[in-house]
């Protein structure tokens, strides 16, 4: 039998551990309970960063996009923009895909883009395509010189020649008259071009001829009862016009198709308010539009 002192430290032993024990699994407890005590803080400390984000309106999530189909130069481009952007935050996109500056920039979506208007304002949707026509100033540079070096050599010409409405060839179809449904004409002022066609007029055989305008798909398409040509503004090397005599209020205007006069396609009974802006367009003048 063991004796009452060993006894006695075998108990305090025992005593001592237990407590041990016991302060051990309070601590590991306390441990927990500190460390669940962290852990909402932790949430609590992400969430005004994430209220933060989603109440801001600045991210793609929180604004209302739109998917566009952007058409230049036979080429396509995909493009997402929020809703709200305006014709000129449309053209800065365009000009980052294509290089095309905004100031050279035709946008067409159901008529030409305002630039004040928001994708909302002018109703559009998603996958709607948006017909981009212009030149880079690359492409401006190498077509303007030729075009203007012809002009020149067209007005030297014109100055030694008798009026182009008294020769032979023009007389033939003068003569007719004046056509009786050709659009009326205004003098002393210069406007737009029409949305409709040009229409009423005749051509060098004295059929008569109308003019239409695709400025979304840069082309002139010039219209008889035949058939209809549809010839890329950019081909068109010079415009030709001169006022008919006797009636200043329209002229007469030939389309330069080629590199020689043969290549002329005339035009006769134009109103006088439409010619410059006809010229513009065609040579690549944007400031009417």
């Amino acid at each position: 039998m063991a004796a009452p002192d060993e006894m006695a430290e075998s108990d305090t032993a025992k005593i001592t551990e237990a407590e041990e024990l016991s302060c051990s699994e309070s601590g590991d407890r306390g441990g927990t309970a500190v460390a669940e005590d962290l852990v909402p803080q932790a949430e609590g400390y992400e969430a005004p960063s994430q209220s933060s984000v989603s109440n801001g309106g600045g991210s793609e999530a929180d604004r209302e996009m739109v998917e566009l189909k952007i058409i230049w130069n036979k080429n396509k481009y995909d493009v997402k923009l929020p809703l709200d952007s305006t014709g000129a935050n449309l053209k800065q996109k365009i000009h980052t895909l294509t290089g095309l500056p905004p100031a050279m920039q035709k946008v067409m979506y159901k008529g030409l883009l305002s630039e004040e208007k928001t994708l909302r304002d002018i109703r559009v949707t998603n996958g709607a395509k948006i017909m981009v026509v212009g030149s880079t100033i690359n492409d401006v540079l190498a077509v303007t010189t030729p075009k203007e070096s012809i002009q020149q050599e067209v007005k030297a010409e014109d100055s030694t020649k008798e009026p182009l409405c008294r020769q032979k060839q023009h007389r033939k179809v003068l003569d007719k008259g004046k056509p009786e449904d050709v659009m009326p004409a205004v003098t002393g002022v210069q406007e737009r071009l029409p949305t409709v066609p040009l229409s009423g007029m005749y051509n060098k055989t004295g059929g008569k001829v109308r003019l239409t305008f695709k400025l979304e798909q840069d082309q002139l398409w010039i219209g008889t009862k035949e058939r209809t040509e549809k010839i890329p503004m950019g081909s068109i090397k010079n415009v030709i016009t001169e006022p008919i005599e006797g009636h200043d209020d329209y002229h007469m205007m030939a389309f330069q198709l080629g590199p020689t006069e043969a290549s002329y396609y005339w035009v006769y009974w134009v109103p006088t308010q439409y010619v410059d802006a006809i010229k513009d367009t065609v040579l690549g003048k944007w400031q009417y539009f």
